[in-house]
């Protein structure tokens, strides 16, 4: 045969990249089996939940990769695990826990020249969205809608050519309005959780009082609903940025803070590499380490960083790459001890407890039967997201990247319609059986959800056990030996 005809052999001279992805094309072409699928749904050979991650990680901590993951730029469509279920399970509520998006600094660093970041939105400017020119037009009507309190005063979307502190940025905007589509896709257009009938009542909405929360509610909400109707816009503002709401008398807690305050502190003047830095940043701004040390650089740095703008220059020189590298490396190597000294842990246990039980409450009302507040959103900070994380008992979650969400979602057993059934995602990724109260329970079933009542027995009892309590008014006054 190869004497009869001619043999072309064509070679491609491949990037590192490229050839990755081949390689994961070649894994899931030739290495994934298949195996028939169980009667719950599941594949009897694997039971792991959590899609695997296409991104390579470092092996050792990488600042510079975690600072990428942590700003969230809008690049390829996102891929998750939301609204996945055995066919004969029924989606019949979903609450979700959002950062804001991507903003600008809530510090300066003294003497600098801010960043140059435009708050304008500018469809033609990136990173943009197809629906944020139609977004724009649709907010500037927003005075039908019900806004508690203050809100009514806030914009409704960032609109500075030079960002306030603080401010929303465009960038922010489109990581909601990609939030609200995905979610859209699979809880609207494939669960038909909201109908195009839906009505005000179906809905709770809550934010801070900050206008980059509200604008980022907004933002997910314009491309998640089925019609974004202003009159049955309802936001409650929460004055609480862990949302404690009535029930935010509690010692301990702060007790808790103010401990885990002071081991940060012990951490940092340890770090010898740290305070080098500082004082080397410090003399090319010209004030004193303690002064920049306050201005917390950090927060500033990451907006350059986001943004792809150099960092700031003096007289005297420039703050460099190595200096962010350090202070990032810094922030994760803090974020790992305070899961090891369990300060946080305690301090999160009380600070979640309001939100977590008003979540559960509100889960419980629905299994009974009740049609109302079937999609929630809160819309909060990476102070409100961390420690419900902690408190769940996901230790293995990255801090909140701007436009994080969780979500919890609560499933009917269409077979037993009175088994109810919870999924916890954090962005996109299946993390339910990560949590202190379902862990045991993933080793022992093949249901691929938790049942409601070991969520509401971990609410209602199990979260005061280490404090030797049985309620949050106790826990909050009783101080461990």
């Amino acid at each position: 045969f190869l004497k009869k005809k001619k043999v072309i052999i064509v070679l491609y001279v491949l990037k590192p990249s490229q050839m990755y992805m081949l390689y994961v094309l070649y894994l899931s072409v030739h290495l994934i089996p298949v195996n028939p699928i169980r009667e719950d749904g599941l594949n009897p050979k694997s039971r792991k939940r959590i899609m695997p991650d296409l991104l390579t990680e470092p092996p050792a901590i990488d600042p510079v990769y975690e600072a990428h993951i942590y700003c969230n730029i809008p690049t390829i469509a996102e891929r998750s695990m939301e609204g996945h279920a055995p066919h004969y399970f029924k989606l019949v509520s979903v609450q979700v826990l959002i950062r804001h998006g991507d903003r600008y600094p809530l510090y300066a660093i003294p003497k600098t020249k801010r960043p140059d970041i435009d708050c304008m939105l500018l469809p033609s400017r990136k990173p943009s969205h197809p629906q944020l020119e139609a977004f724009i037009k649709h907010m500037s009507k927003g005075s039908a809608a019900q806004m508690d309190g203050s809100l009514s005063s806030l914009p409704r979307y960032p609109s500075h050519s030079l960002c306030e502190m603080g401010e929303l940025t465009q960038t922010g905007v489109v990581q909601h309005l990609r939030n609200g589509q995905l979610l859209r896709e699979i809880y609207i257009n494939k669960h038909k959780l909201l109908l195009s009938d839906w009505t005000a009542k179906q809905l709770y909405l809550e934010t801070t009082g900050k206008s980059r929360t509200l604008q980022s509610a907004l933002a997910l909400l314009y491309t998640f609903l089925p019609d974004f109707d202003w009159k049955k816009i309802n936001m409650r503002h929460q004055w609480s940025t862990i949302f404690c709401s009535g029930s935010c008398d509690c010692p301990m807690r702060n007790h808790y803070l103010e401990e885990e305050q002071r081991r940060q502190y012990s951490l940092r003047v340890k770090n010898n590499d740290l305070e080098k830095i500082y004082v080397d940043m410090a003399k090319i701004v010209g004030i004193p380490t303690r002064q920049l040390r306050a201005s917390n650089p950090i927060d500033s740095l990451l907006c350059y960083f986001c943004h792809n703008v150099s960092f700031p220059c003096t007289k005297t020189g420039c703050i460099s790459m190595e200096h962010f590298k350090v202070i990032k490396r810094h922030q994760l190597e803090d974020e790992r001890e305070r899961q090891e000294k369990k300060l946080y842990f305690l301090y999160a246990l009380l600070a979640t407890h309001p939100l977590l039980n008003q979540t559960v409450n509100r889960l419980q009302r629905i299994a009974e039967g009740k049609k109302e507040e079937v999609f929630v959103l809160y819309s909060a900070h990476d102070v409100t997201l961390s420690p419900v994380l902690s408190a769940l008992g996901i230790t293995e979650a990255r801090f909140p990247r701007f436009a994080a969400r969780l979500v919890f979602e609560l499933w009917q057993d269409g077979k037993r319609p009175k088994e109810h059934f919870i999924r916890i995602l954090y962005n996109g990724a299946d993390v339910t059986f990560q949590t202190s109260f379902c862990k045991d329970y993933y080793k022992r079933s093949s249901k691929p959800m938790c049942p409601l009542e070991k969520f509401v027995n971990f609410v209602k009892r199990d979260m005061f056990l280490v404090f030797n309590s049985t309620s949050y008014y106790d826990a909050c006054r009783r101080r461990l030996l």
